[in-house]
């Protein structure tokens, strides 16, 4: 369906034709090529502490990283609920069992508290995990210090899943760069695009070059085909690096738009009885990929979903929070930490448009609609 306002629509304007037509006149489309090293330098450069390489997709990277952090058949990996299933699919692909932990109310990711509880539940069970997954939601840095000092006390590796979070920084840092891996995603409606694409990244020189290995088949250099161990077809192409580079070029003036956005809906939306917005703590800054609310039906008089169906009849493209994976029937039989945090997070959310183009009419019209539901209410 084509929305009149999309939720979160590509920006082109950059080098992107320039790149892609000399990335087709060298004949180079697939796993080789010039830019595919370019977009890893430049990326590598963005994030400054590690090296990366560049894969087809985020799902990839974080299939990818728990082959190299060595997950296997029986194994447990304790990942985030609120997410997206591609945070925990992986798990499965390796024959391993996801076991979810609720979000804390600040940052909506994973809770330090129960994440340390599930840890030692499941080693009482006599399953030591073999490693975690944290994720940045909606660009939103998770409480990193906490969590690393829990993984760190009972010596669990972390993946960071940094998809939706490119651009953002915890510290100063980049996120994606606290944990022993971290991976990206550049997927078509995220802050910057190559199409479809991802990323994983290290500052550990031997790990990258294993999953650079593995991504192309793990072939062996030699002048024919040979290969010691299973590899995938995970490698980024060329054609796809050369709109990724383009877009990479242009991720802080993206980063600064979304900011930008975030803060006229905080301002056009301030006096509206029962919104709320996704907090950002001190030592965080989100790249607020996404704009959230939660709706108090109470006080507003209408729910996310009544929203999101006004909107939709208007042309304008919203979407419900993340529904929590234990709450998904493929996870039904994974075990579960927490309470109901990220349960009402999906009942009482919505994303709002948050296109880097998005202009301030397109913003008062969006606000403009949601203010005559809540006086619908009132009057």
């Amino acid at each position: 369906m084509a929305y009149r306002i999309p939720l979160s629509f590509p920006v082109f304007g950059g080098n992107e034709k320039c790149y892609t037509e000399q990335a087709i006149a060298s004949g180079n489309l697939a796993t080789y090529g010039s830019f595919i090293n370019k977009f890893q330098n430049k990326l590598s450069k963005k994030i400054k502490t590690h090296q990366a390489v560049a894969l087809n997709s985020g799902t990839s990277a974080l299939h990818l990283a728990m082959v190299l952090l060595g997950v296997g058949p029986g194994d447990e990996v304790i990942c985030q609920s609120f997410t997206f299933c591609a945070s925990a699919n992986p798990i499965v692909y390796l024959g391993a069992q996801p076991i979810f932990v609720d979000s804390e109310k600040d940052t909506w990711n994973i809770s330090p508290e129960i994440l340390e509880d599930a840890i030692l539940s499941r080693i009482a069970f006599g399953k030591k995990p073999k490693a975690i997954v944290l994720v940045h939601l909606f660009g939103m840095p998770a409480k990193i210090n906490e969590l690393m000092e829990v993984a760190n006390k009972y010596n669990i590796p972390v993946i960071e899943d940094a998809a939706e979070a490119v651009g953002s920084k915890y510290e100063g840092k980049s996120c994606g760069t606290f944990a022993d891996i971290g991976i990206f995603s550049f997927n078509g409606n995220k802050i910057i695009t190559s199409g479809g694409g991802g990323a994983i990244i290290a500052n550990n020189t031997e790990l990258i070059q294993k999953a650079a290995h593995l991504s192309t088949q793990a072939r062996e250099d030699l002048p024919y085909y040979q290969h010691l161990e299973i590899g995938y077809n995970y490698k980024m192409n060329n054609l796809t690096a050369a709109v990724g580079l383009a877009q990479l070029e242009k991720l802080e003036s993206f980063v600064k738009k979304r900011r930008e956005i975030n803060t006229r809906y905080r301002n056009l939306l301030a006096d509206f009885p029962g919104i709320s917005f996704h907090q950002e703590r001190t030592e965080s800054e989100s790249n607020y990929w996404l704009t959230t609310i939660l709706i108090d039906e109470e006080k507003t008089g209408f729910s996310n979903d009544r929203l999101r169906a006004v909107l939709l009849n208007n042309g304008i493209e919203t979407r419900f929070l993340w529904k929590p994976l234990h709450l998904q029937p493929v996870f039904k039989k994974a075990p579960f930490y927490g309470g109901r945090v990220a349960e009402k997070l999906f009942s009482n959310g919505l994303c709002l448009p948050s296109s880097s183009s998005l202009s301030m009419d397109q913003q008062q019209e969006i606000v403009g609609i949601i203010e005559k539901e809540i006086q619908k209410s009132y009057f």
